[in-house]
């Protein structure tokens, strides 16, 4: 009888060694686990956390534009009435009207009136196909200079 209560002692302590290496074994995934789904919630809270900045960013833009808005509307119409108060349409119209007939008389607004015109050109044309060009080493110098060079 004893070496059966021997035998029942050894065997419950090997058990508990076993149930001990098991439970050990089974903890350090069970703490792995535990880690990686901490992980997983800290990295949705900043996820969280970002996506409100951005809303709150886009939220403050659109009401910073509608302010701009509001004042670039106040701005303008602002301007139109000053000018409607201020300016006399005939006096604009009549000084418009003498700004093109001064215009038509000088050619400055680019009506020459001439069919024949040509585009300026970036060189000097020649009279004479035997005539030295302008960027002839002795264009322009006299025959003592062209001498002395």
């Amino acid at each position: 009888m004893t070496n059966l209560i021997l035998a029942a002692v050894a065997a419950l302590a090997v058990g508990l060694i076993i149930g001990l290496l098991i439970g050990r074994s089974s903890q350090g995934a069970t703490l792995r686990q535990r880690r990686a789904e901490q992980q997983t919630e800290e990295l949705r809270n900043e996820y969280t956390r970002y996506q409100a900045q951005v809303n709150e960013h886009f939220m403050e833009s659109a009401q910073l534009l509608r302010r701009f808005n509001d004042a670039f509307r106040d701005v303008n119409q602002h301007m139109a009435r000053g000018a409607n108060r201020l300016a006399s349409d005939d006096e604009w119209l009549e000084e418009l009207e003498q700004e093109n007939r001064r215009a038509r008389l000088t050619g400055a607004s680019g009506e020459t009136g001439d069919d024949n015109a040509e585009p300026p050109r970036d060189y000097a044309p020649k009279k004479d196909p035997a005539e030295k060009g302008t960027l002839d080493e002795g264009f322009g110098l006299t025959d003592e200079e062209k001498a002395k060079a």
